[in-house]
């Protein structure tokens, strides 16, 4: 079992962070009425380059430290930074009415012109935001009054407040923490609106986060989170055991899972709760359809790879249950993802017959197919840090032999697999869908040129017509055609089985038992740790 802890802690580590007290003895603290104030959580990566307009930083610290315009709930899009808002008859105007006696962290008032400041300097940086259709889009932010602003776009399009929703790049920052009127060289400071404040960091070794006392939405009653970066495995396990770590939450971007029975005996020790958010996104494979040189590009061997993959054994036994089945690209709990489409269970004969009908046979004595003198191998590339996407490779590599199909795994770092999946230098590659609150506009968006899943939609036989079909559907004003549009897309995209799922995923809590009002934000990356406190 001990070792089963390790690896449960190793794997956390991957994905996730721990809040931990620095320089004190135990990770809970207790402020003047006797209740504990503060969280401690261990992270395998320091925080980073914690400004909000480019991509380096931890999500889950910029997430406490900067806001947003609006923000995307289970409930839709509501009021954070702006009060209230008016759309245009033509949706090309979106006018913000802003929440007054806001500050930044260094006394800066919250307004129109910091509005106009930070979203002119997202825009003055386009090839790094190019990602974000929103992005090209924006044709001026105008300032009205001290708290009116008004964004202009170029054109209708109904994901904008999805998007301003996000956590990166339009949320704000100071504008005494830009440099020579600009973020995108670098900053200053960080200096955000949000419930906690940067304190202290040393970097690759923990970051400090204090509550803001003057938060707009009331001081936080968890006073103090640390982001402590510690190495895998015992050193990791010997603080949780000292109370040096009591917090872990997996922010679940691919990269592991959690032991059940590890977790479930830390919970029977009586010192620890484990909460559990709804399907948050899809564990995908992604598979390269321009690969020219690849089977690959074949709709029948991706199919039938599809049908070869037990994806109820993995869940169950390499995932302890803890990740449920996937048979569609999203989840049934995303918006416009209620879809008739044709459901592919493992059925390793019927990939055994795609394959033959495609002409890949067996030659005797042979285990794996031919076709022209070609063999039928594909390589697929995994998280080398993530134990779990490397027994699921595992897996699979020895049921798509089964059927005649040989692969051969590949360890990588995940920034060297995102170079090959907007590249196009892969085969096969473990990936996720963008998550629930994202999806499915983001995900989509991200099958177009220059895009991150070009390559594995490029080469499909219609995909001029997905293409047509995605920009279509992120101007559309009448819901009906929205629903018809995303329907068809998700049809294409499935029929050619170029993202074969495997598991949806969650984001997994482990905290003190005595911690309340833990919930989940409709995204994988982030919690609202203002909202919780001590009983």
């Amino acid at each position: 079992m001990k070792k089963r802890l390790l690896l449960l802690l190793s794997t956390l580590l991957v994905g996730a962070l721990l809040l931990a007290g620095c320089g004190e003895d135990k990770a809970e603290s207790a402020g003047e009425s006797g209740k504990n104030t503060e969280l401690v959580y261990a992270t395998s990566k320091d925080i980073n380059d914690m400004n909000p307009h480019l991509y380096a930083g931890s999500i889950p610290a910029q997430g406490i430290v900067y806001e947003s315009l609006v923000e995307n709930t289970k409930d839709g899009i509501k009021p954070s930074l702006a009060e209230s808002w008016d759309i245009s008859a033509d949706g090309k105007t979106y006018t913000f009415h802003l929440r007054k006696g806001v500050a930044f962290h260094d006394g800066t008032p919250f307004n129109a012109d910091a509005v106009k400041k930070n979203i002119d300097a997202v825009q003055s940086n386009p090839s790094k935001h190019a990602w974000i259709k929103l992005s090209t889009k924006i044709v001026s932010v105008d300032v009205v009054d001290d708290y009116t602003v008004q964004l202009v776009l170029s054109g209708t399009y109904y994901p904008t407040l999805t998007e301003l929703a996000m956590t990166r790049p339009y949320a704000f920052i100071s504008p005494k923490d830009f440099i020579n009127g600009e973020t995108k060289d670098g900053v200053n400071g960080y200096h955000g609106t949000g419930p906690y404040k940067l304190g202290e960091h040393k970097t690759d070794q923990y970051a400090v986060f204090e509550s803001n006392e003057s938060y707009w939405g009331g001081a936080p009653k968890v006073k103090k989170i640390t982001a402590k970066v510690l190495p895998a495995g015992e050193t990791t396990f010997l603080a949780l055991q000292k109370g040096e770590v009591n917090f872990i939450f997996t922010d679940d971007r691919g990269a592991d899972s959690i032991d059940v029975q590890a977790m479930n005996q830390l919970v029977d020790n009586g010192n620890y709760q484990i909460v559990r958010s709804e399907p948050m996104n899809t564990k995908i494979i992604a598979a390269n359809s321009s690969n020219a040189d690849s089977p690959v590009k074949e709709t029948a061997v991706r199919e039938a790879l599809w049908y070869a993959i037990d994806r109820e054994t993995i869940s169950k036994q390499i995932l302890n249950g803890t990740e449920t089945p996937a048979d569609t690209l999203f989840s049934a709990n995303v918006n416009y993802a209620n879809v008739n489409l044709i459901k592919r269970d493992y059925d390793s004969e019927m990939a055994k017959q795609m394959l033959e009908k495609a002409d890949w046979t067996l030659e005797n004595g042979g285990d794996i197919r031919t076709k022209a003198g070609g063999k039928l191998n594909m390589k697929l590339y995994y998280d080398a840090n993530s134990s779990s996407q490397k027994t699921q490779a595992e897996f699979i590599q020895s049921s798509a032999k089964k059927v005649g199909i040989g692969l051969e795994l590949i360890g990588e770092e995940s920034s060297s697999i995102a170079n090959r999946r907007t590249s196009g230098d892969y085969d096969l590659l473990f990936n996720q869908t963008w998550g629930l609150a994202y999806d499915p506009q983001s995900t989509i968006a991200a099958f177009t040129a220059e895009s991150p899943y070009y390559y594995t939609t490029k080469g499909i036989a219609n995909a001029a017509e997905l293409y047509e079909k995605i920009d279509a559907v992120v101007v559309s004003t009448d819901e009906t055609t929205r629903e018809s549009l995303y329907s068809d897309i998700q049809k294409i995209v499935h029929d050619e089985a170029v993202f074969i799922p495997l598991t949806n995923g969650n984001v997994t809590i482990v905290a003190p038992k005595n911690l309340q009002g833990i919930s989940f934000k409709q995204t994988q990356y982030e919690l609202p740790f203002e909202q919780m406190y001590f009983e």
